[in-house]
């Protein structure tokens, strides 16, 4: 008889107590990997609450979303050993089949521009596309330098920035007008039968930055690249038209790993895996204003498209700083999974 009443007492107490009901992905949402935990985790920004969980894959590392803000996808790192890129239903919020690269191995930087997923793989030594519509690779560019790390694709596809963090180097490639393997200016001869559409090529130019060149952003007018050199502690700033480093910071930034500019382009953020401090930098004076205390290393950063905050994930702390842009103070942290590390938004349309 008293077994009876407990479960009778038990089972009263399950139908009063609340229950979880599932959250539909707010748009825009904040979109953080957990390393440690191999899952992207779906946030809303304005409660920095998470709404929904999602697993990835093995050793997630960067993260970006569609145009459209219904897909997320996820580069599986593990320094060359892995050839997979998670693909994340963010309305459905569960995982869909992986992008298998086959020998492009190593994944790591990634853009969606124009439609497509844009990626670097470091063991190749190469930028790939990924076409979602037809589900394929559609293009490949060697660069011939070590580590090809980060990438960002300007929106007019006529230029690509990479950072080669083993090769010490910036990669600029510049969109041609002519055929493939012909030199700017050039036309094929008169008759001549091309195997393919005109549909250009791509000049390449290698630029020397300091060692350890890894996380680095595009001024907010695109003219310019600064490049955080995580063996040096210096940051390279690079003229993309000249091609070539027109400052080098004495900025301290040793162990750097992501540099962002603010919205309006006035401050440059520097995070630092091995040092407790986010460097904020003066973009017009290129000189260091504050090293705040955020945690004990830090990785991914990401500004609201508003301006209003920075977030920034620091991995030894398992949470997500929030940073007030126009106080530069911590406002606030997020609970997303152990080791977060890349961050991005997740628009929808």
């Amino acid at each position: 008889m008293r077994a009876v009443s407990a479960v009778l007492v038990l089972a009263l107490a399950s139908s009063l107590a609340p229950r979880i009901v599932p959250q539909s992905t707010p748009s825009p949402a904040l979109l953080v990997l957990s390393k440690a935990d191999d899952t992207l985790a779906i946030v809303d920004p304005a409660t920095l609450r998470v709404v929904a969980k999602a697993p990835v894959g093995e050793d997630p590392h960067e993260v970006i979303a569609s145009s459209d803000g219904r897909t997320a996808y996820v580069s599986n790192y593990g320094f060359g050993r892995y050839h997979t890129i998670a693909v994340i239903d963010l309305v459905g919020q569960k995982a869909l089949a992986s992008i298998d690269l086959g020998p492009l191995r190593g994944p790591h930087g990634l853009d969606f521009v124009a439609g497509k997923l844009w990626f670097t793989a470091e063991a190749a030594k190469v930028i790939g596309r990924y076409d979602p519509a037809t589900g394929t690779v559609d293009w490949v560019m060697g660069t011939g330098q070590n580590r090809t790390h980060m990438v960002y694709v300007f929106p007019d596809l006529k230029r690509i920035v990479t950072t080669n963090v083993a090769s010490a180097s910036v990669t600029v490639m510049d969109k041609t007008d002519g055929p493939a393997g012909m030199p700017a200016g050039m036309r094929p001869p008169p008759g001549a039968r091309m195997p393919g559409p005109l549909g250009g090529d791509w000049n390449e130019t290698v630029i020397p930055v300091g060692h350890g060149s890894e996380g680095f952003d595009i001024t907010p007018d695109g003219k310019t690249a600064w490049v955080a050199n995580a063996q040096d502690g210096t940051i390279s700033v690079v003229d993309l038209d000249a091609k070539k480093v027109t400052a080098t910071l004495a900025a301290d930034v040793r162990s750097a790993n992501r540099i962002k500019f603010t919205t309006d382009g006035k401050l440059a953020l520097v995070s630092l895996l091995g040092s407790p401090d986010l460097v904020i930098l003066d973009a017009a004076t290129q000189k260091v204003i504050k090293r705040l205390p955020i945690g004990h290393g830090a990785a991914g950063i990401l500004i609201d498209p508003g301006g209003a905050r920075a977030y920034v994930s620091c991995g030894p702390d398992n949470y997500v700083a929030v940073i007030d842009l126009k106080t530069l103070a911590v406002a606030g942290h997020i609970d997303a999974g152990g080791n977060p590390d890349g961050l991005a938004w997740a628009v929808q349309h």
